[in-house]
């Protein structure tokens, strides 16, 4: 569903090879290519998970899998988890903060977890508690925010004078 910049993407949709790791991707299906064609021109992405046996779902991790730094790189993430045990879903949000550093990604500060969260949602799937529901849209604020700030155009030229900058030619003296 795409809603004012947003899309939401639901991983049953797309019938996603499990990744091989083999470089011929002629047998990938039509929906790891229009995976891949719809995150990449992302600024920002919200990952959300339910733990399983201590981890991320497997479907997102092999997701992330089949695609790399041309989607994920660069990118401001944001992280929610569920689970059904009183721990919360802090291993899977780990778990996720890891790959996503590997694949070059800004995860933002701000995550959420919801323990129990049988008790949270109605059964149509909506969230019940306004302070969880708060949190979560916080989530999305801090991606869209850290996302705009990160492709200013203040902080690219900030970035162009330091790149540009003079070697301080003390920075490197063995006296």
């Amino acid at each position: 569903m795409l809603e004012r910049g947003r899309q939401l993407i639901d991983l049953r949709e797309y019938q996603l090879n499990h990744c091989d790791g083999k470089e011929d991707e002629s047998h990938y299906s039509e929906g790891v290519f229009r995976l891949r064609s719809e995150v990449a021109p992302a600024q920002g992405l919200i990952l959300a998970t339910p733990e399983y046996h201590g981890s991320f779902s497997g479907v997102l991790k092999n997701a992330l899998d089949l695609m790399g730094f041309n989607e994920i790189e660069g990118k401001m993430i944001g992280l929610v988890g569920v689970s059904g045990g009183r721990m919360g879903a802090l291993n899977a949000l780990n778990g996720l903060r890891v790959v996503s550093r590997a694949l070059h990604a800004w995860v933002i500060p701000e995550q959420v977890s919801i323990p129990e969260a049988w008790k949270e949602f109605d059964e149509a799937g909506n969230l019940q508690d306004d302070e969880l529901r708060k949190r979560i849209a916080e989530v999305g604020r801090q991606v869209a925010r850290f996302s705009y700030l990160h492709t200013s155009e203040r902080a690219q030229e900030f970035l162009r004078a330091w790149e540009g900058a003079p070697v301080n030619p003390g920075a490197n003296s063995q006296e």
